[in-house]
């Protein structure tokens, strides 16, 4: 199994500690992650696309072409990153467009051919690493810790795009990915909800992005036992840890560890967590404590 790894923007520059545990647990499972040399921000929802499609498009088509060159298929952990480039495949399928972006990559010696298949890590490690292998990897299993699972919405909707995960109209991959490392996932009412990071790292709407991330805060805290939130977004992480800290400052009692799930895969399989998990607002000591 071999993929082009794409990063994205944010993995390496806030949070590398994660991106070393992708690069340290997917070897270990048979999967190698080939280096996309040259690659730009994806770009995400927000910038390119709120003003000037054809840019966004271009910018797509160049980041699959260097996946085509190299025969493979994109690798992609950020539900952001998923999201615009999976979308970018499917408005270039319309042949006017992509004749446009065919001209804007002439200019750069680059080719867009549409051969590329953009896949997310949970998939990967669902249908082609397979839980069964998973479960073969674990040498520190995280047997009676309760956790819950935040499922990436860019991963989710629309389903018939971006969606891999269907069994029912709800996701369900992910959770049992986490299975396979021995926690128990328990469910609540605000499940499927979005963590909010889209708009909390937006300043004219982090207010209300931070009161969407309470109320699901508040439903896992009020629905279950669960010691740590397990992700598989970029954003996801990033937005989930730090907003508990901004909920605290206000009054609210809020310390529930969040992890992508690479980090809590890498653990189990005995990767020291100052490789693998060393960057948090939200205090991890407990769950760290258990490897």
């Amino acid at each position: 199994m071999k993929y082009g790894f794409f990063p994205g923007c944010n993995m390496p520059a806030i949070r590398p500690d994660v991106e070393k545990a992708i690069r340290l647990s997917m070897p270990r499972l048979g999967v190698e992650l080939e280096e996309m040399e040259g690659y730009v921000c994806c770009p995400a929802y927000g910038t390119f696309h709120s003003s000037d499609e054809e840019a966004t498009l271009a910018v797509s088509g160049w980041n699959l072409s260097i996946a085509e060159q190299k025969g493979l298929d994109v690798l992609v952990e950020c539900g952001s990153c998923y999201s615009s480039l999976r979308m970018g495949k499917s408005l270039l399928e319309d042949h006017e467009r992509k004749s446009r972006v065919d001209e804007l990559l002439k200019k750069a010696e680059k080719k867009y051919e549409g051969k590329a298949t953009v896949r997310h890590m949970i998939e990967v490690l669902y249908r082609d690493v397979g839980v069964e292998k998973i479960k073969q990897e674990v040498k520190r299993p995280l047997e009676g810790v309760s956790a819950v699972i935040q499922y990436p919405c860019h991963t989710v909707y629309p389903s018939d795009i971006v969606g891999f995960d269907p069994r029912g109209g709800k996701p369900y991959m992910l959770g049992e990915l986490v299975e396979a490392l021995g926690a128990k996932v328990e469910h609540f009412s605000c499940e499927y909800q979005c963590c909010g990071g889209a708009g909390g790292f937006h300043r004219n709407s982090a207010i209300e992005a931070a009161a969407f991330a309470k109320r699901k805060l508040d439903a896992i805290k009020a629905e279950t036992g669960a010691k740590l939130i397990v992700v598989s977004c970029i954003t996801c992480l990033m937005f989930l840890d730090s907003v508990q800290k901004e909920l605290n400052s206000g009054g609210g009692s809020y310390s529930i560890p969040v992890f992508d799930y690479n980090q809590i895969l890498s653990l189990c399989m005995g990767f020291p967590a100052e490789q693998v998990a060393a960057i948090a607002t939200t205090p991890r000591d407990e769950i760290v404590k258990l490897f």
